[in-house]
Formats: C-alpha cells, structure tokens, sequence
C-alpha cells in the first residue's frame, strides 16, 4: 500500500509527498504505465536496464498522484513537463506543472524506491535505501559544504550520518533554493531515509491500497 507520510510542518498551505515502493506503485489501481507522455516513453526507450526503468515510470506516476492529491483532478489529467534550469531545454530537468505555475514538483527513484511531492513553491525531494552509503569523505567534501561533511562524518555511525546529509542537500538542490522548510525522516517498513524540501505542511490524503486480486471460483 501507497502510505502518506508524515511531517512536522504546521502551517501554510499543503504540500502532498508520496513515498513507496516501486511495486507499490506499480501495483497501484488509479496508476498506469499508459498515463505517460510520449516524451516521457521515449526516455524510457534508452533505459536498458529492467528495474532501473521501472523505478523511473514509478516515479513519474507518483507525480502525477501528488499532482493529483494537490489538484483535484485524476491522475491521468496530470501532465507534468521538465525543464533544465541550465540549458532551458524541454525533456530533462527539474518537474513542473505548466497549468499550475504556482506548484513546485519533484520526483526521485533509487533501487526499487519512488517518491514524488507536490506543493506551493518551490519542492524538493530525495529518497534512497537505508543501506547506501554515498560515498569517500574527499569525494562529498567536493560535493558538499565541507563543515558539513566533517561533522557527519565525526558522527558516532558516520555512514547513516553522511547519507541523512545527502539526501537533505538533494531535496534542496532539487527545490533549488537554500531557504525553503526542510524534513527528513526514515520510513523503516521500505527500508528508505527520505527528505522533502518544500513550503508547507504535508497533506493528510488518502491514498488507494492496490487492488486485491479476483476471487478464483474455487
């Protein structure tokens, strides 16, 4: 089952984060494959890679599930578009709703995990296995804050540490901004830490459990 998680926030208007499984979502009724653009199923085309391609399509349709939750409006309805800060091009980038310019989206996958969020303003979100480690000190020293990275690698449990780190800095990197609300929890039944960048509270909607399989007339 697709679950809801919660978030300290309290105040402001509601942002909707969806964390699962990829078979979660897969098997999840009000989600399917065909809601895809064809831009989308082209970037698909060139994964070669069985489940790194279905963590990508799990992702892309929990989007569309937050968008959803935020909206009003069906999964299927829901038509976000990406657009590289860098270059401006279509195609790759951050997510975005073009009817609602008003909502940040973002959307992660990582070895048969998927989240995605919706809110006001801009969102980030990030989620990777308990078990990864991101990597060497002189290697993340590069990547981020340096203070930072000493300090969580002076932690008692250094690996967990470095990798909370991580996904923080990816939620704020994907909100593209350093001064947005920041939460980070750990969502032991998926065996998943998760971070979610963003300007309101998490919204209490619900979400379908995958359908049960027909009865066998035995």
């Amino acid at each position: 089952m697709v679950t809801l998680l919660p978030t300290p926030y309290a105040t402001g208007a509601a942002t909707v984060a969806l964390v699962a499984t990829t078979a979660e979502v897969l098997a999840c009724p009000e989600l399917d494959e065909d809601m895809l653009a064809p831009w989308e199923r082209d970037r698909l085309a060139a994964i070669r890679v069985p489940a790194r391609r279905a963590d990508v399509v799990a992702a892309r349709l929990l989007l569309r599930l937050c968008a959803s939750r935020v909206t009003g409006r069906p999964p299927h309805e829901m038509e976000p578009a990406q657009r590289c800060p860098g270059c401006g091009e279509s195609g790759h980038g951050r997510p975005y709703l073009p009817d609602r310019p008003g909502l940040g989206a973002s959307l992660s996958h990582a070895d048969g995990l998927a989240a995605a969020a919706v809110g006001p303003g801009p969102v980030g979100i990030d989620v990777e296995p308990l078990t990864r480690r991101p990597g060497p000190l002189p290697v993340l020293r590069r990547l981020l804050p340096e203070a930072e990275v000493d300090a969580a690698g002076a932690a008692p449990e250094p690996g967990p540490a470095l990798l909370r780190l991580w996904v923080r800095r990816e939620a704020l990197f994907k909100a593209g901004r350093d001064d947005v609300p920041l939460t980070e929890w750990t969502d032991h039944r998926r065996a998943a830490v998760v971070a979610l960048a963003g300007a309101g509270p998490l919204s209490p909607a619900p979400v379908p459990a995958p359908a049960a399989p027909a009865p066998s007339g035995r």
